[in-house]
């Protein structure tokens, strides 16, 4: 059978940056990025483009942040797509390549962020499982001393992104991959959990465990549906994505608020060890 031709629209770098311009992003700002690909349409270029078209849109004065988790170096006791021989668990532990910024590629967040992750220029923050990396001005002022005990909390590019009035841009990208939910999650009661995972020191790679705060993305789709109704969130089309543009203070605010109210503790619980996997 033939091979179907390409559905539309057909999007290119400078259709991009004007669409995204035409939404309300402004040159100069700082913007947290995530996107898929796919739900543009035809993207001339694919990724490159994508961000091409972005910092085109942010102009030179702007930073362009993106989630560049590596969630695959985790415990594999807690992995399920698919999981493993109880009896390897040991030997992976043991052998696991640590984190290292400049070759750790990312995991379950797209090839938008992995494009920025190689770009000229991008820099990223140290965490091993939820590291961020940024373009831009601003970029080394977010992703330093990114602490290695705080994925997503007060010491992570999440709380400096808050503080310089950065927005969210959910790029065709639904509301259960919107990281500053996360950042609520460490200003309220919260359980903690061990996480485990490979570190890089001098002497080669180590397995280390650490205490943090329990995070999910559980119900970030509802809440994000919520916050939508109940705060201003600038919505439209970029190429043939749904986008929503919005600060990231006013999620974070809005998101303790609502996961005080609607979280059980048993949730919290019981998603952590899939949503570090999933990362």
């Amino acid at each position: 059978m033939p091979t179907p031709p390409p559905t539309g629209p057909l999007v290119t770098r400078g259709t991009l940056a004007a669409d995204l311009r035409a939404l309300g992003v402004r040159p100069g700002e700082t913007l947290l990025a995530h996107s898929s690909l796919r739900s543009l349409g035809w993207v001339n270029g694919g990724a490159v483009a994508v961000v091409e078209g972005l910092l085109d849109a942010l102009g030179p004065d702007g930073t362009l942040v993106v989630p560049t988790q590596s969630g695959g170096l985790s415990d594999p006791a807690i992995w399920t797509s698919p999981p493993v021989p109880e009896t390897w668990w040991e030997t992976i532990r043991a052998t696991m390549p640590g984190y290292d910024p400049l070759i750790t590629p990312t995991r379950g967040v797209g090839v938008v962020p992995e494009t920025v992750r190689t770009w000229p220029g991008a820099l990223r923050s140290a965490h091993p499982q939820t590291s961020f990396a940024a373009i831009g001005p601003r970029a080394a002022k977010i992703v330093e001393d990114h602490a290695q005990d705080c994925r997503l909390g007060e010491r992570s590019p999440l709380a400096r992104l808050e503080t310089m009035g950065a927005r969210v841009l959910l790029l065709g990208a639904g509301y259960d991959s919107c990281t500053s939910f996360h950042l609520a999650e460490y200003r309220i009661p919260s359980p903690r959990v061990e996480v485990g995972r490979p570190v890089r020191t001098p002497e080669g790679s180590r397995w280390e465990v650490v205490t943090e705060v329990s995070i999910s993305s559980e119900r970030f789709d509802e809440l994000g549906s919520d916050f939508e109704r109940d705060r201003p969130v600038v919505r439209g089309l970029v190429g043939a994505a749904d986008t929503r543009l919005f600060p990231v203070a006013d999620a974070v605010a809005y998101a303790e608020r609502w996961l005080q109210t609607h979280r059980s503790r048993e949730e919290w619980v019981t998603d952590d060890a899939p949503a570090s996997r999933r990362s």
